[in-house]
C-alpha cells in the first residue's frame, strides 16, 4: 500500500483509504471499516494497477485476525514452560490462553507445576509438598506482558472484560483460566464444573486478577484484583468437595492430611494478602 500511495497515478480516494488502514492495522474494528472501502476499489481496478492486482490477492489479510495459542497447564506451567517464556519475553502481539486443570489430564492425571499443595495425582501419591507454581505473577515481572487469571464460572463480565483487554492490548498476552478437570474428583460431577469455579473463588482458592501495562503508562497500579469478597472460611469445605485434594489424602495417609491442608489453606491465605497488598498500592 505504501508503493501505491507513493505513486503518481493513485487516485486521492485510494491514497487516503490506504492510508487509513495503515493507521488502523492492529486495530480490528478500524482495519474492518478501512478494508470495506479498500476492497470494492481494488478488484475495481486490478486489471489496470499492479499494486490493486496485489492488494486485492491479499484481501482476506486486510482485517486483523483475533489469533490465539491453547494450552493446558502442562504445556504452560511445567513441561512446556521455556517455550511460553520465549514467547511472551519476545514481545510480539500475541495472545495465550492457558487453561489450568491443574493437571496433566490428557496423559493420566500426572502432577504438574500446577498441581496444588496437598493434592494426589501421578507422581505425588502421598500429596504434593510443594506449593503451586504461580505462572501468572511470574509473567508480570517482565512488566511488559498483559496477565490475568479468570474463571467463567464465578465472573462472567470479568473474563470477557480480560480477553478483550488482552486482544487489544499491543504486545504478549497470557490469560489464565481455571478449568476443572474430571481428575479433581467433584463430587457434583463435572456438569457443575461452572458451579466448581465460582466456589473456587469464593473461599480463595482461586483468585480474579488483571495486571495491564497500559495503565502504569497513564501512572495508575496496573494490578487490579477482581475477586474482592474472599470468605476464606468456605475454604475447607471446597477441598472436602474434591478428592483430587483432600478425600485421597485423608483415607490413605490420616496422620499427615491434617498438616498438608493446614498448609494448603494458608498458603491461600498469604496469597490472597498480597494480592490485596499489591492492588492497593498507588504508583507515585
Amino acid at each position: 500500500m505504501k508503493d501505491a500511495i507513493a505513486s503518481d497515478t493513485c487516485p486521492a480516494e485510494y491514497k487516503e483509504a490506504f492510508q487509513e488502514w495503515i493507521d488502523g492495522k492492529d486495530d480490528a474494528d478500524k482495519s474492518k471499516a478501512a478494508a470495506e472501502k479498500i476492497i470494492p476499489m481494488v478488484e475495481a481496478a486490478k486489471d489496470k494497477c499492479k499494486n490493486c492486482a496485489t492488494i486485492a490477492e491479499f484481501k482476506n489479510y486486510l482485517v486483523k485476525k483475533s489469533q490465539w495459542i491453547i494450552g493446558g497447564d502442562g504445556a504452560s506451567y511445567d513441561i512446556g514452560y521455556g517455550g511460553l517464556d520465549h514467547v511472551i519475553a519476545s514481545g510480539e502481539d500475541v495472545n495465550i490462553l492457558v487453561l489450568d486443570t491443574e493437571v496433566y489430564s490428557n496423559t493420566g492425571g500426572q502432577s504438574s507445576k500446577a498441581t496444588p499443595l496437598g493434592a494426589i495425582a501421578k507422581f505425588a501419591a502421598s500429596g504434593k509438598r510443594v506449593r503451586k507454581k504461580d505462572l501468572g505473577m511470574i509473567a508480570t515481572t517482565y512488566g511488559y506482558v498483559y496477565v490475568a487469571q479468570i474463571a467463567m464460572g464465578a465472573d462472567q463480565a470479568q473474563t470477557l472484560k480480560a480477553i478483550r483487554e488482552a486482544e487489544a492490548y499491543p504486545g504478549p498476552s497470557l490469560v489464565i483460566a481455571y478449568a476443572p478437570c474430571i481428575n479433581h474428583g467433584l463430587k457434583a460431577g463435572m456438569g457443575k464444573s461452572q458451579a466448581e469455579e465460582a466456589k473456587a473463588v469464593e473461599c480463595g482458592y482461586w483468585h480474579l486478577w488483571r495486571f495491564n501495562p497500559a495503565l502504569e503508562e497513564e501512572g495508575k497500579n496496573p494490578f487490579m484484583l477482581d475477586s474482592k469478597r474472599t470468605e476464606m472460611g468456605r475454604f475447607p469445605g471446597f477441598l472436602e468437595e474434591r478428592s483430587f485434594v483432600l478425600l485421597s489424602v485423608m483415607k490413605q495417609y490420616p496422620a499427615e492430611a491434617a498438616d498438608l491442608f493446614a498448609a494448603c489453606e494458608e498458603m491461600a491465605k498469604k496469597t490472597l494478602c498480597f494480592l490485596q497488598t499489591y492492588g492497593s498500592n498507588e504508583l507515585g
